[in-house]
């Protein structure tokens, strides 16, 4: 059935993202409110009220489960294939006004990423991928990873994510890997980094003990544009490791 139907489940995850991206444009000041807040972490009723938008357009038009990041399980038993939605990736720019946040919808079967959609509602891009045609579009248009071979030359993009372990032996190994690099970034969106190598402006984003939905749909649009994107270290909380690449590096 999902092979047949596909396209028409994007189709419906990019009404979703769309729709979702308008209520947090238009209603920022609102939804810019905090409700939760840590030294390292953030959450806004922005979150809560873009998935809530999300989940009712997805249950309304699709017959597959949801996996979302407030609200968790939309039943005990997501089987085979099931959608992985982030709400709102970015969430501390989004507070801060920083252009770098989006909407981060996937679609995986067996735990491998099938399709991804991912919304830069600050710009009006959308990002599609499609691992069945393998083809990765941005507005319709294809694109493709870069073909950058020596890190010497590339950019990579990482971050520090919530629970980043802190200690100078741990940041003193990112340090001497990002040497290795001709330029580093950290943008604060683990779904817009996934874009960016996908569409070939960097040619390598990696991070550990990020979250599933923060990289799920990026996954399928970095694969379907010809790159890797390599997922480990799965734990119970859907934390895992990522090295997304142009295949080259």
């Amino acid at each position: 059935m999902i092979v047949d139907s596909l396209d028409q489940e994007i189709d419906f995850a990019i009404t979703a993202s769309k729709e979702a991206g308008k209520l947090l444009v238009n209603n920022r000041n609102e939804l810019n409110d905090e409700i939760l807040t840590n030294s390292k972490d953030i959450k806004l009723k922005a979150d809560v009220s873009s998935e809530n938008l999300i989940k009712e357009i997805l249950i309304s038009k699709s017959a597959f489960p949801i996996l979302a990041e407030e609200t968790g399980k939309s039943k005990e038993n997501l089987g085979e294939t099931f959608w992985v939605v982030d709400p709102l990736d970015g969430t501390a720019n989004y507070n801060r006004d920083i252009p770098i946040c989006c909407i981060s919808i996937g679609l995986v079967h067996k735990m491998e990423p099938l399709a991804g959609i991912i919304f830069d509602f600050n710009n009006n891009d959308l990002y599609v991928g499609n691992c069945l045609k393998n083809i990765s579009t941005l507005n319709n248009k294809e694109i493709n990873v870069s073909t950058l071979k020596q890190k010497k030359q590339g950019i990579l993009i990482t971050g520090l994510p919530h629970g980043t372990d802190y200690s100078d032996e741990a940041l003193n190994k990112m340090v001497i890997d990002m040497q290795l690099w001709k330029k580093v970034r950290m943008i604060g969106s683990a779904a817009m980094a996934s874009c960016y190598v996908a569409s070939g402006k960097v040619d390598l984003y990696k991070e550990n003990g990020i979250f599933f939905w923060d990289i799920v749909a990026g996954a399928a649009i970095v694969n379907s544009a010809g790159g890797l994107a390599e997922i480990s270290n799965f734990q119970d909380n859907y934390q895992v490791d990522v090295i997304f690449s142009n295949a080259q590096i």
